[in-house]
């Protein structure tokens, strides 16, 4: 009762994003529960990613609003306990993210809204294409532009985690091995060659040719990536916190 009650504050805005909760015992007061009911509250709703606890002698509970990086930890919690393989990650990406590109091909404000932003960040990939790490965030952000602009919320937050599942691992290998299980410099040309094409389509507003090309792109560029064949969904990669650090 009082996690839930509790809950809906958050998700309303009653208590907004980096507010405090209650005392435990203005919360004891108020819902006529004991300490213990209050801690199991408490605990549920850190568990959630909604508030983190303050040990010691500050104490309280700060309040997180639900974020996009919550969905995709979540989902990473789920998907390692399946023991789910990145591979799996990658097929659902090649099959989901290009219907975004062909939504944002459909959009009758694209070569206002979108094409111009993502004409410049093909831009500065290709000006950072001998810089790994660089050329993967700019990659990650040509992507992100796209779902982004896809026009449907749902998609938006489905396919933005699975994007967090997969680009926190290529974070995590381009930290370790930058020149083992990433795309070669002539492979990350041959992305930035395909992202041309993209918005070349999504510009003519060609919806079907766009799409099939986006999956292309997805099946090449995935498969360049050495590794992801055998490689699982590590949840610790993905956690809020972790996901901020790295820009994801």
């Amino acid at each position: 009762m009082v996690a839930g009650e509790l809950r809906e504050r958050i998700l309303s805005g009653r208590i907004p994003d980096g507010g405090s909760l209650p005392k435990h015992e203005d919360l004891m007061e108020e819902f006529q529960v004991s300490g213990p009911s209050v801690r199991e509250a408490f605990r549920i709703l850190e568990t959630e990613g909604l508030i983190t606890v303050r040990r010691g002698n500050v104490g309280g509970a700060i309040v997180h609003g639900p974020q996009p990086a919550t969905a995709a930890y979540i989902l990473g919690v789920v998907m390692q306990a399946r023991d789910v393989g990145l591979h799996d990650v990658a097929v659902a990406l090649q099959k989901i993210e290009p219907m975004c590109v062909a939504m944002c091909a459909a959009r009758g404000d694209r070569k206002r809204t979108l094409v111009p932003r993502l004409k410049e960040i093909n831009e500065r990939t290709l000006a950072a294409v001998g810089d790994t790490e660089e050329c993967l965030r700019l990659t990650r952000e040509f992507h992100r532009e796209i779902v982004d602009h896809c026009g449907n919320e749902t998609m938006i937050l489905i396919v933005n985690s699975l994007e967090t599942l997969w680009s926190a691992q290529l974070v995590d290998w381009a930290k370790g091995e930058l020149h083992d299980g990433l795309p070669s410099r002539a492979a990350r040309r041959a992305g930035i060659e395909d992202h041309e094409e993209i918005v070349r389509l999504i510009e003519e507003g060609d919806a079907e040719k766009a799409r099939h090309a986006a999956e292309v792109h997805l099946q090449r560029s995935q498969r360049n990536t050495v590794g992801s064949e055998t490689r699982r969904v590590k949840a610790a990669l993905i956690r809020p916190e972790q996901v901020e650090m790295l820009g994801l």
